[in-house]
């Protein structure tokens, strides 16, 4: 049993005044969290005690399907370089030298560290499949830290690791961190939804995260109430309702039409009485890889799409095997469209072929250096009579028709979808939320294997490299997620899995031996019981306690005042402010039946 007064617990009755999100706000007054610089942050005692808490579940459901390592935080360059991510982390990855001048890291994620010991170890099929998982520190150089713990420079994660000699293995291996995840969030009292994700960084072929909605998230998620389809933005599609085409002008091939000064897409539909699903967009970029010696490789990128959609930029990315993507400059757009811009268009591009897509061995890009990688967005497929840039200053093109009129590279889903649009399974209306990413699965395949040197011997003594999947879990998110969904004025409640103490014991007048010794008794009690108990034993007026209580996040209350000479006390759901008075004999049951 633990005495409020004997321990450090620094509540606030006001916020920072840089917080801006309810779990930021909520985890500074109750005296979890201290910030000691941009994103970084000290938890104390209540802080330190809920998040070992949310380990020891995470490490309880992980037991029961992996082995738990613990890898070093501090990496050295080569390890990074094997599988290429050393270029690729870019600035996010902090990186230093030590007095020798070697190059090392503070690791993102372990992936490497892993395959190096799954190359030095493994040797048969006989010693797979393998889960190993670790809780350890991370490092990111987040360059804008913000919302608490949501963006931050140092954190804490769960992640694991798979070998499997086959796929079939590693939808397995794959299913058990799925169900496990879903056990983890579930005892840690948890509203999440599952969704279809890019693995960006990591590579693989597939992916699912784990997402809590909150107006405090800086992901979108997209999801079906109908029917349970769930996506984030990057990765979501959409059935689009039909809309009317226009019909043919002359004789219906494209057609100048003059648009003085009407470069942008409402200003042209404006112009010429049509929706803007009626006209082509044009979007044109710079992709960006990088290249040997520091060198950055670009080549074009043009997406055209309807007037009214917008490039998800994920998609292309994912499309063209770029790193980055720039818009392109004033120069670049007239090398490209002989235009200028606000008035280019399809129709005259060099069009490069299929087989150049995400190539970028520059040796094998076509001599003609005008030549262009063309998206066109399947949101265009099978439209007609369309409107465009005409490449050409205050000219647009009337009649414009995909397929007949201009080609492409390829045709691709890169649009983001809307709410509201087509569900792709039933159709029904989709909705779009904000939403806190706690959890995220990936199918790696033979990314890091086979780049690294990983090998095993299968059953008929042929080296093959394991298939591998990648896991993680952000403790702290699963904190700040479990704020966020659960507050309100007067603080906030955890699931007692996860809270610093189960239930505490309020002696609302330390000053009157019955009830301080009442109080004494019941939390003695139920820590016998097996309750995590915490008595507020301190020399203050009640309505101090109470307020602490609320914002603390235990989940249980009880309140030992005047009403014990008729042996009973109060006892409170912090979730619904529920109140009840209960024997002081039958407390014990009665919290094991409210938990």
């Amino acid at each position: 049993m633990h005495r409020w007064s004997e321990l450090f617990i620094p509540t606030l009755r006001e916020a920072p005044a840089d917080a801006e999100v309810a779990s930021h706000k909520l985890l500074v007054r109750a005296g979890y969290i201290r910030q000691l610089g941009a994103g970084i942050y000290s938890f104390l005692f209540l802080g330190n005690r809920t998040t070992q808490k949310i380990m020891r579940v995470v490490r309880e459901e992980m037991d029961k399907i992996g082995q738990e390592f613990y890898l070093p935080a501090l990496n050295p360059r080569d390890i990074w370089e094997e599988s290429g991510r050393w270029t690729v982390m870019g600035e996010n990855m902090f990186r230093l030298k030590d007095r020798k001048g070697a190059d090392l890291c503070l690791g993102m994620t372990h992936e490497e560290i892993m395959t190096d010991i799954a190359r030095k170890e493994l040797r048969s099929y006989k010693q797979l499949p393998q889960i190993w998982y670790q809780i350890q520190t991370k490092f990111r150089d987040e360059p804008r830290p913000k919302s608490g713990l949501l963006r931050v420079r140092q954190f804490t994660m769960k992640d694991a690791y798979s070998f499997d000699l086959d796929a079939a293995g590693l939808d397995v291996s794959y299913q058990k961190h799925y169900d496990t995840y879903c056990r983890i969030f579930d005892r840690c009292g948890l509203k999440y939804v599952v969704i279809d994700a890019h693995s960006g960084a990591m590579g693989g072929s597939q992916s699912q995260e784990f997402m809590v909605r909150t107006p405090a998230g800086e992901d979108l998620v997209v999801s079906c109430e109908t029917c349970g389809y769930a996506a984030n933005i990057e990765k979501a599609t959409s059935k689009l309702a039909p809309v009317e085409d226009l019909k043919p002008e002359g004789d219906g091939k494209p057609l100048p039409v003059h648009t003085p000064g009407k470069g942008a897409i409402a200003d042209v539909a404006a112009f010429l009485g049509i929706a803007a699903t009626q006209d082509i967009k044009t979007v044109a970029y710079m992709a960006q890889n990088p290249g040997e010696s520091g060198k950055t490789l670009e080549q074009p990128v043009v997406v055209f799409l309807r007037g009214d959609h917008s490039v998800n930029e994920t998609k292309l990315l994912t499309l063209v095997k770029a790193a980055n993507l720039r818009p392109m400059q004033a120069e670049e757009i007239e090398k490209y469209f002989q235009g200028p811009a606000g008035f280019i268009g399809p129709i005259g591009l060099l069009v490069r072929g299929k087989e150049c897509l995400g190539e970028w061995d520059t040796k094998k890009w076509p001599a003609d250096t005008r030549s262009t990688t063309v998206v066109l967005d399947e949101g265009l497929a099978g439209r007609v009579n369309m409107i465009c840039g005409a490449n050409r200053l205050d000219y647009h093109l009337k009649n414009v028709t995909p397929g007949r009129d201009f080609q492409w590279t390829i045709a691709a889903d890169v649009r983001s979808v809307s709410a509201e649009e087509g569900c792709p399974k039933c159709g029904a209306g989709l909705r779009i939320d904000t939403a806190v990413e706690i959890g995220h699965i990936f199918k790696l395949g033979y990314k890091y294997s086979q780049s690294m040197g990983a090998r095993v011997l299968d059953n008929n003594g042929k080296e093959v490299a394991p298939i591998m999947g990648s896991y993680g879990i952000g403790i702290e998110r699963i904190l700040t997620a479990a704020v966020e969904q659960s507050n309100d004025a007067n603080g906030f409640w955890l699931a007692r899995e996860i809270a610093p103490f189960d239930v505490v014991v309020v002696s609302t007048n330390s000053g009157d031996e019955k009830i301080r010794q009442t109080a004494e008794d019941i939390a003695q009690n139920l820590e016998s019981g097996g309750f995590d108990v915490l008595l507020d034993d301190r020399d203050e007026r009640p309505g101090v306690k109470f307020k602490d209580a609320d914002l603390v996040g235990i989940p249980f209350r009880v309140n030992v005042g005047k009403k014990v000479t008729e042996g009973m006390v109060e006892v409170v759901r912090r979730s619904t402010l529920e109140r009840v008075d209960v024997k002081i004999s039958a407390i014990t049951e009665h919290l094991r039946g409210l938990a």
